[in-house]
């Protein structure tokens, strides 16, 4: 099919798609998206790999070509959006977003001040950044690896300053406006001294200057930004104290200059009204701003951490360069007290590196020949020299940092209640408010107008979407910023949410729950056998094996000065063993499982090897020519936060399953040991999300799975969350949800009770904003007056909603009190069979 394309009032997509590789697939794109509704012509070229397509929805497009076989490449925009003040803002700039053809998807965050959109068509960016303009906002694009606190704390810097100096201006203005206003009320004795010294028209002409020198100088951000809101239909919390403060303005402007307007007995004054409510929300938005500032101070000192300069050794000469000019291959120098400015191994030198602001780990760790280093940490007491493998956004800190980031900026799923309450939050309270003020001047006591006025400001003021929109992200920023300080990454943000609902935990056991390098324990040679010969032509078998009970193996024949001999016809059985031939012999090492598929009976060795997986250690069979040769038993060390992480686990409540391929005599040996509930042997590693499946079928509420994020990739998937160790300097483990950098199972029971942590503050926060609104606004409209003859003043409501957004911020920043599980403690090493 070959249409020409006709752009001019109908939209034109241009998407990338992957898999095409002939006229036929060429055709086959075409007519998929043909076939959607809509769609008037589309163009489809194979040497661009691109679609260009007219009209119809872009989901539709692209659900389309995939149902084609094929796969529209999605780019993912950040953009920084400055504007937005509450949670009506969000709800307007997605809105507008998702209007914009090629969006897929959009999300923005008020507390991170990002918008994050996923796109079909990469060509759309300056769409999407007119569409915010459209709504009365901001952006600007801000690159793939940009810094993610690049010009925020500038600006909020700038956003402090502007707003305390707004706030003095204003308090400077409002205070004698509030003694010629109030302080009659409050003395009769100043009200004659007052009335005996100006005349009533001159303090009311003095309260009408001062107060539209709040209104039209600190106060003027909520004209020019309500104003324009109002008149797109899309009222936002400015326009709300816009419409509050000025319409008590213009009455009492009335009021001064033409009297007569008015019903006799209603020509009263409410300048202060105007004046003080703008100075509160200013006063609020000021400790606000302050407050958002300290939500992101853990990624700040992230930021913080990353070194400016690097010494290297280039051309025979050492040269201190900016980091950004480190090369993969350099080689750097640390001196004491340095920061390490890249990642990479030592070549030369020994120290200690305090790794605890990166990985969460209070003790510094020993660094010499061979050991990794992380960019940021700092070097403590000896000189090194090591050589750069991670530089720029392939570093450990700037992963943390994307990481951290995205978590930051994500919604989780409690977020989708508010966004459809706060999408009508505002229509609602200017509507409830001419509802208010329609009541009182229809059936209000006299002077009914006034009592209307001032009930309707009341309303219009006292409403808060600010907290309702801040009561999620600030607690998401200070729950994520916490998590890494502690060395837990959430990839995805979601995940915060659903790990404080699991009520099963699954553990990987090698390299999980022990540290995952075996050592050879025994050595048992059967009749016929020589112990070391047998132990030689294992090892020789096993040294084509990357298995760590092969290593253990090929290890102990190193420590005995054996040499091996090249292993051919090298078979590996995953969950069973491996078989070679060696020097012409050949030659058959693993389980019992493996034994009986060869045809050996390992009987011989069935008591021995039946009491070292009862002490937990893993047996292992070795035969050489179809005969049964030796018993070997290599054993794990466990490590030492694992009894601590399972005591603590359980201490939750939740039931704890290993996932493992020990035969079950170990297997059940390990989870007595451990405390565990439940235990899956005999497991081979492409099965473990088979029994993950399993666990989630038994009823179980949620699952998590730990594992080490390499051969536990599909488990990690199949759960509901997947918990990866981290590996060194290599966090970039895709299948999982979290990530522990250090690789401390103590870390776990501390991500789980921050989980629950930061999702009560969120419910808190969520309860106080729905609650301070549902609760308010009816005392505002004057629900309360027939029954107590309780009104509620415009200047109280004022102070309430100043401060509701900033009662949030703070309930929210008690996480930062979140304590974590103490370190000191450190489990006996205890012994532990070998196989994953």
């Amino acid at each position: 099919m070959q249409a020409t394309l006709e752009p001019r009032g109908t939209t034109v997509l241009d998407i990338p798609v992957d898999g095409m590789s002939c006229a036929s697939c060429v055709g086959k794109v075409e007519k998929a998206i043909a076939a959607v509704p809509g769609v008037t012509s589309a163009q489809v070229n194979l040497a661009t790999g691109r679609a260009q397509i007219a009209g119809g929805e872009t989901a539709a497009i692209v659900a389309a070509i995939r149902g084609a076989g094929y796969e529209p490449v999605e780019t993912e925009v950040n953009l920084s959006v400055t504007g937005m003040t509450c949670a009506s803002c969000v709800g307007r700039v997605e809105k507008a977003l998702r209007g914009v053809p090629g969006v897929l998807a959009a999300n923005v965050n008020l507390a991170t001040e990002r918008a994050t959109i996923q796109l079909a068509d990469p060509a759309a960016v300056p769409a999407l950044i007119a569409a915010i303009a459209a709504a009365g906002y901001e952006a600007e694009p801000l690159g793939a690896n940009a810094n993610p606190q690049a010009g925020i704390q500038e600006r909020r810097e700038a956003e402090q300053s502007e707003l305390g100096r707004a706030v003095i201006v204003a308090t400077l203005a409002t205070l004698p406006l509030m003694i010629i206003e109030m302080g009659p009320h409050l003395s009769d004795a100043f009200h004659h001294w007052l009335l005996g010294r100006f005349d009533p028209f001159t303090l009311k002409f003095s309260a009408f200057a001062l107060a539209s020198l709040v209104l039209f100088w600190p106060g003027l951000r909520f004209f020019q930004k309500g104003g324009p809101a109002l008149l797109r239909g899309a009222p936002d919390m400015n326009a709300l104290v816009m419409i509050g403060a000025g319409a008590a303005y213009l009455y009492s402007a009335v009021a001064t200059f033409r009297p007569g307007w008015l019903p006799e007995g209603t020509a009263h004054t409410y300048f202060e009204t105007g004046a003080v409510i703008v100075t509160l929300i200013l006063l609020g938005r000021w400790f606000e701003a302050r407050a958002k500032g300290r939500t992101s101070a853990a990624i700040s000192r992230l930021v913080t951490l990353q070194a400016r300069t690097a010494r290297v050794l280039r051309d025979g000469a050492e040269r201190e360069i900016a980091v950004e000019q480190v090369r993969v291959g350099d080689l750097v120098l640390v001196r004491p007290g340095e920061k390490v400015p890249v990642d990479g191994e030592v070549v030369e030198g020994s120290s200690y590196v305090d790794e605890s602001m990166v990985t969460g780990e209070p003790a510094p760790a020993h660094k010499s020949a061979g050991a990794g280093v992380i960019g940021g940490t700092i070097n403590r007491n000896g000189a090194l020299r090591f050589r750069a493998e991670k530089v720029g956004a392939d570093t450990l800190l700037a992963q943390i940092l994307r990481m951290v980031e995205t978590a930051q900026g994500a919604k989780l799923p409690i977020q989708a209640l508010v966004d459809r309450v706060t999408n009508w939050f505002v229509p609602a309270v200017i509507a409830v408010s001419v509802l208010t003020f329609a009541a009182w001047l229809y059936f209000g006591p006299s002077p009914a107008l006034t009592y209307a006025l001032v009930n309707a400001v009341a309303v219009l003021i006292v409403a808060c979407p600010c907290a309702m929109g801040l009561a999620t992200p600030t607690s998401i920023m200070v729950g994520t910023g916490k998590a890494a300080e502690l060395g837990i990454l959430f990839r995805q943000g979601a995940a915060l949410q659903s790990l404080s609902g699991i009520s099963t935990i699954a553990f990987d056991k090698t390299g999980t729950l022990t540290k995952g390098t075996p050592e050879v324990t025994e050595i048992l040679a059967a009749a016929g056998f020589d112990e070391a010969e047998a132990l030689r032509l294992a090892a020789s078998a096993e040294s084509a094996s990357e298995h760590p009970s092969a290593e253990a193996i090929v290890d102990e024949a190193g420590r005995r000065g054996l040499a091996l001999a090249p292993a051919n016809e090298f078979q590996a059985e995953p969950g069973m063993g491996i078989e070679a031939v060696v020097e012409g012999r050949r030659v058959a090492v693993g389980s019992q499982r493996l034994m009986q598929r060869l045809g050996i009976d390992p009987a011989s060795f069935a008591g021995r090897a039946e009491a070292l997986a009862r002490d937990g250690q893993s047996p292992l069979y070795a035969a050489i020519d179809g005969r049964l040769a030796a018993l070997i038993a290599v054993a794990d060390q466990i490590k030492p936060g694992t009894p601590a992480a399972i005591e603590s686990l359980r201490r939750q409540g939740l039931r704890i399953v290993m996932v493992t391929g020990d035969n079950r005599a170990t297997a059940e040996a390990i989870g007595r040991r451990l405390g565990i509930d439940e235990v899956r042997a005999e497991v081979l590693p492409t099965d473990k999300a088979r029994i993950v499946a399993e666990l989630q079928g038994d009823g179980a509420r949620s699952i998590a799975f730990v594992g080490d994020g390499i051969n536990d990739a599909p488990a990690l998937a199949q759960a509901d969350i997947g918990i990866a160790m981290g590996a060194g300097t290599d966090i970039a483990i895709e299948s999982a949800d979290i990530v522990l950098i250090s690789g401390d199972l103590r870390h776990v029971p501390e991500a789980i009770a921050l989980s629950k942590a930061t999702m009560a503050n969120i419910r808190q926060n969520l309860g106080w904003a729905f609650g301070y609104n549902i609760l308010l606004i009816p005392v505002a409209a004057g629900l309360l007056y027939p029954l107590w003859g309780v009104l509620m003043s415009p200047v109280f409501a004022s102070f309430a909603m100043a401060f509701s957004s900033v009662s949030v911020l703070g309930n929210a920043l008690r996480l930062k009190r979140f304590a974590a599980q103490p370190r000191t403690e450190e489990a006996r090493p205890a012994t532990l069979p070998a196989t994953a």
